[in-house]
């Protein structure tokens, strides 16, 4: 079988990226037919390469588009993987829509390389499979919204879904991570392989390694055949690890070796497997501050948080909650064998009014309850049955207790009461400033001068109309 030929060219010759080039070098050797292209002459290794490794130089993401395009021209098909050091999030978003197969970060092992390699010729040899996205914001699935911040975050999914980094999920319990794993995976070229998801804090801590690896018959007692593990299961799929951050120090320290060479052993076992698959991690801890206090591996953070994605709460989007509410509402409804349920003013204001401590998940229980219980097709107020919370006498995180003086942290307050007061009617009343302005008793102009102060758009609102009876 002929050996693929990998052509390593460099886009720049200062000392630092004379190292990189040395060490992609150094790592490709152990892994492929490698030569090295001198500066300038990318033409010549685009007609004699089966891959190109582009190694940027200072001038950074613009170099890099430019070589990638030059490339793409040439022979549109052809492997493209760039070497980066220290690259943001935005940057890696950028290479890979400017067309490279996929990216390695700097340093990194023989395993990664061999992995990363293998699956850019594969995507290269199969490009309808490899490109199942849109150019506009797609229809994702599972994945409702109407807020900006979530809108943003489903434009991005198609982008971290082409390449096979690792990713982190973090958000609030109840935010959605698992739906936006799930996006991802149904958007990437393995959405016909396994969807395997493991809750890591369910998993009794003697067993994770067993879980996740498998064992060999006879490997423990009551051991009388053998199991694959999830890791197995998902062969070619992706694995979805909730609640990363509940493994046990023991049992990370065994992942973070997998993630580094995708290699495992089962329980009881001399035989190294290889695997072939994406991990997705969520947690609803900071991970990086976690880390730093010992509750965590720092350099499993890293390995997990090559690409990664923030879940803002419910209370922070309200304008998701009509939408989601429509949505779950018209799922129970199917499920249960009822009529399409709408939701009346009263129903909406006090599904606004609600502060959502458990985010999307606690509003699908609400819903599920309301459909069930109500006699009509329309959902009113007294339908909607909200457990009151707990009143949260604890300042916001972003306040600064040694530099706030009592004025600044006032007149903050009464800013976040505003702009969120001011959402909520808007939300309530599908985006009519007059309505909105009545029902606050307040002057139409003084009403948009708060809306202008907080720079709060109507037009955001205005989708809900079709939502409300």
């Amino acid at each position: 079988m002929e050996v693929p030929r990998w052509a390593v060219v460099p886009l720049g010759s200062a000392p630092a990226e004379v190292r990189d080039v040395r060490e992609v070098l150094a790592a490709l050797s152990c892994c492929a037919s490698v030569e090295l292209s001198p500066s300038g002459y990318l033409q010549a290794a685009i007609q004699g390469a089966d891959g190109i490794v582009l190694v940027p130089g200072l001038d950074g993401l613009a170099t890099i588009a430019e070589s990638i395009a030059a490339i793409r021209h040439e022979r549109p098909q052809l492997a493209i993987v760039v070497a980066t050091r220290d690259a943001g999030d935005s940057e890696l978003d950028a290479l890979i829509l400017a067309g490279a197969s996929d990216f390695v970060s700097l340093p990194s092992t023989v395993s990664e390389w061999r992995v990363r390699l293998h699956r850019a010729l594969h995507t290269a040899a199969a490009p309808c499979r490899g490109e199942p996205v849109q150019e506009e914001e797609p229809h994702i699935r599972g994945f409702v919204h109407g807020s900006k911040a979530c809108a943003a975050i489903a434009t991005r999914l198609p982008t971290l879904a082409r390449c096979d980094a690792s990713v982190l999920i973090t958000g609030e319990t109840g935010t959605g991570k698992e739906v936006c794993a799930q996006a991802i995976h149904y958007l990437s070229m393995r959405a016909d392989r396994p969807w395997v998801a493991v809750n890591c804090g369910a998993i009794p801590v003697e067993l994770v390694e067993n879980e996740l690896f498998g064992h060999v018959k006879g490997a423990y007692t009551h051991a009388h055949s053998a199991c694959p593990g999830l890791v197995r299961e998902a062969e070619g799929g992706t694995l979805f690890l909730d609640d990363v951050d509940c493994l046990p120090l023991s049992a990370q320290a065994k992942l973070l070796r997998f993630l580094q060479e995708r290699e495992y052993r089962p329980v009881g076992s001399n035989t190294v497997h290889r695997a072939d698959l994406r991990v997705i991690a969520a947690s609803n801890c900071n991970l990086c501050t976690l880390s730093q206090s010992g509750g965590f591996r720092q350099d499993l953070y890293y390995r997990l948080n090559v690409l990664n994605i923030t879940l803002p709460p419910l209370r922070q989007r309200p304008e998701d909650v009509p939408i989601l509410a429509r949505h779950f509402a018209a799922h129970f409804a199917r499920e249960f064998g009822r009529a399409p349920a709408s939701f009346s003013y009263g129903a909406l204001e006090r599904l606004l009014r609600h502060d959502w401590p458990g985010n999307v998940r606690e509003l699908k229980h609400v819903i599920e309850r309301a459909v069930l219980l109500s006699g009509g097709q329309v959902l009113v107020a007294e339908d909607i049955e909200i457990e009151p919370a707990s009143p949260d006498l604890s300042l916001p995180p972003s306040f600064d207790l040694a530099a706030d003086s009592f004025r600044a942290a006032k007149q903050r307050v009464v800013e976040d009461f505003e702009r969120g007061y001011v959402e909520h009617l808007l939300a309530a009343h599908a985006g009519n400033v007059t309505h909105a302005a009545i029902a606050a008793k307040k002057d139409r102009r003084a009403f948009f001068e708060l809306m202008r102060k907080h720079r709060i758009e109507p037009k955001r609102f205005r989708a809900f109309e079709s939502q409300l009876t």
